[in-house]
This record gives C-alpha cells, structure tokens and sequence, in this order.
C-alpha cells in the first residue's frame, strides 16, 4: 500500500510541474496586440451642415441636421455673408467664410458654441476653404487674389501672413489627396483674366505654370481619388480640362458647353458630373481615362449635382425663372445606366436670391440614406428619403432680420450644405 501511496505522490507531484509549466507558458508569452487608429465618429459621419445668409448687414447661421433623426441638432452664429462651409479634421470641425466681414467662422458640428473667429486682413474677402489635411484649411480670397493657410490646431494664419498670391479672383480649391498639391481656380473678372495656380502646400510656394493650359474663366477645380490627375472646368470656354499632376501639364480637354459651372466628382464611379444651365443638360465623365468619355442628360436649368456614395444614383438640382417666382425640383438619375428615374418637385416660391435662379446646393448623407437641398429662396433645406425618393420634410431655415409685409420674421436664406465624411 505504501508503495502504491508513494507511486501516486510522484504521479501527483509530475502532474502539478506540467500544469505549472503550462500555466506560466500561457500567462507569461508576450503577445502583441493590435491597436487600430481612431475610427470616424458616427456621430459625425450622420450629420449636414448648412450655412444660411442674413443679408449684408446682419450675421448668418449654420444649421446642423442629425440624419437619423431629420432633426436639427445645433445652430452656430457666423460672419456676414457666409458662402461656404468645409468640415476638417475628419468633420470635428466647421469653416464658414464670411465674404462680407473678411473672417473665418469655426466651430464644433455638434455644439453650437463656442464660435471662433478669425479676422483675415482687410480687403480678404473670403469665399472657399478647402482642404485634404488634418492640420491646416485653406481660404481663397477673391478681394486679395491670395489663398490663405490657417492652423486648425490654433485657429491662427500661418506663414505667409500675407497669403499665398494666386490669379485674380479665386474662387475654388482642391488639394490631392497625397497633399502633395493644392490648385486654385481664378475665375478672372469679366470673364477674361482666369488662371489656374499649382501651390506647393508643404512650403507655400507657387510651382511653375501649368504646360499646355488655355484659361478664360476657371469655376471650379477637383482632385481625382488617386491625385495623378486633377480637373478644372472653364465656364468661359466650356472646357473641362484633365491636368497630370506628376507633369504639371493638361492631358487633355473635352468641351460641356460654354456656360458650364457647376462640377461634382464620384470617387466610387470615378465620374464628373458637370451642370449647364445655358445648354440645359448634366454631362458626366468618365475619369478612369483621360479621354473623359462623356455621356449627356438633358435637365432644364441645373444647378448642382450629387452622387450618393453606394453608386446607385445621382441628384441634380434645378431652378426655373417664370418672372419673379421660382420652381425648384430635383432629378434623379440611374447612375449606372444615366437614366432620369423621377423628378421630385420642391417648390415655387418668390425670388430673393440673387446668385444664380437659386442656390439649391445639395449633398448627400455618407449613409446615402438622404439627400439635402439649401433652397435658398424658399428658406430651407429639402431633405429626401432616398430609399424610395420621396421629399420627407422641408426644414425652415433660422430666423432672420428681414419681415414680411405682415409683420412676420422671414427665414434666412441657405446657400451651402456640406456632409459629414
């Protein structure tokens, strides 16, 4: 018996050092583990912003729409005769230029306070702040023909103080998205003195002129996702042109018609969507190649032009003049096929804006669940229900200084809609 005792104990005794052995094998391996980057907030990838004008002498607003809910969730006083909104820092942050104030308006999507205010030299005249970094915002100024760099850390010019000089009236930017270059559209005066100017956004210096290039009165720029090329459209030559940004050179142009001047890119179809309200059409190009095949769809009196980012379909505003009202709507079309698919009216109402028939900017929810329209003159933003294209609800715009003939406060006036990434 003692030896069967004795025999267990050893058995016993072996057991434990293997489970030991074991246990410090799993407790004690180092084991790597990885540690993902920070994702996009969902909060702000299901939000719009929309800035609303308060006339010349009184300050805008901006607007932020919760998409799930089609409800506003904050609204933030800006400059006077705000334009544009970009949202930077992956959406954490808001920049509205005031054209009328010479200041820049920043602030939190999600928080209507507090508003940062940064005052550019006199004479800025502020319209467009662009961006493909985290750290820096760029402000072209149509007033000083310069584009600014403002540090979005501390909200303060950066060198150059002065601004980068550029053409003569900028009025667009776009940076590739390797930041390697920023182009800006100088749209001229009168239509003639238009430029386009390639900026080193590492250094802020100006590269050499652009080979093969003819302007008259450049609108709009726009990188392609890959930033080999970036396209510029000339609404005084009806040009679109291709520039390869390695050879800092045109490629090639494709004619939209004298007129054109509004242009949108699709990074998931890899397509131009450029509006005529002259020709009364919507041309989309294709961007894979540099022969930008172009296929033509006729829409009275665009505007502006979204695509939602699933790839099914794109939206197109549009606003006829029938003496002093206007009659807004939108098209939707096929984006594979490039068929109208429906036309969603949005309203007749009184002229009052004096840009365009109506601004009737539009973008589109990074869900694609919703498409959003600044109607300018009606004083709200259509939002649409993409699941079967039906207008759920047109929201009023803040109030504003301006009465109607009743005594009643009139809405501003929405003339920029932006969407969270």
């Amino acid at each position: 018996m003692a030896g069967v005792s004795m025999t267990g104990v050893r058995a016993a005794a072996v057991l434990v050092l293997m489970l030991l052995c074991i246990s410090c094998g799993e407790t004690y391996r180092p084991v790597a583990t990885p540690i993902p980057p920070n994702p996009p907030s969902p909060e702000l990838s299901h939000v719009v912003v929309v800035v609303s004008g308060n006339g010349s002498a009184h300050p805008g607003a901006s607007t932020t729409i919760d998409v799930s809910g089609d409800t506003a969730v904050s609204r933030s006083t800006v400059g006077l005769m705000p334009v544009q909104a970009a949202l930077v820092r992956n959406g954490a942050s808001v920049y509205v230029p005031n054209s009328g104030d010479d200041t820049v308006s920043t602030f939190s999507p999600t928080s209507a306070v507090p508003v940062i205010t940064i005052s550019l030299p006199a004479g800025s005249t502020p319209v467009f702040a662009g961006t493909a970094e985290a750290g820096t915002v760029y402000i072209a100024n149509s007033g000083s023909n310069t584009v600014l760099a403002i540090n979005t850390t501390s909200n303060v010019i950066e060198v150059p103080l002065s601004g980068v000089p550029v053409g003569v009236n900028p009025v667009y930017l776009a940076e590739t998205p390797n930041q390697q270059y920023l182009y800006s559209a100088n749209a001229g005066i009168g239509g003639s003195g238009g430029s386009v100017t390639s900026i080193d956004p590492v250094d802020r210096t100006v590269n050499s002129p652009i080979a093969n290039a003819t302007w008259v009165s450049p609108v709009s720029v726009l990188a392609r996702s890959d930033s080999n090329r970036v396209y510029v459209l000339d609404q005084g030559s009806g040009l679109v042109s291709a520039i390869s940004t390695g050879a800092n050179a045109v490629v090639n142009s494709v004619s939209v018609g004298v007129g054109a001047n509004f242009m949108a890119y699709d990074p998931t179809l890899n397509r131009l969507y450029v509006a005529n309200p002259v020709t009364n059409a919507v041309t989309y190009l294709d961007a894979s190649s540099d022969a930008l095949t172009a296929v033509t769809i006729p829409v009275p009196n665009p505007v502006s032009v979204v695509a939602l980012l699933d790839g099914s379909r794109a939206y197109i505003s549009s606003a006829s003049v029938s003496g002093g009202n206007v009659t807004s709507a939108v098209t939707v079309i096929n984006a594979p096929t490039g068929a109208i698919q429906s036309t969603i009216p949005l309203a007749t109402v009184a002229k009052v804006c004096a840009s365009n028939p109506s601004e009737l900017s539009i973008a589109a929810s990074a869900d694609s669940s919703r498409v959003y329209v600044g109607n300018c003159d009606a004083g709200n933003v259509a939002i649409i229900q993409t699941l079967n294209d039906t207008l759920v609800l047109q929201m009023p715009a803040p109030l504003s200084a301006a009465f109607s003939s009743s005594g009643t406060p009139l809405p501003q006036n929405p003339v920029f809609v932006v969407a969270g990434p």
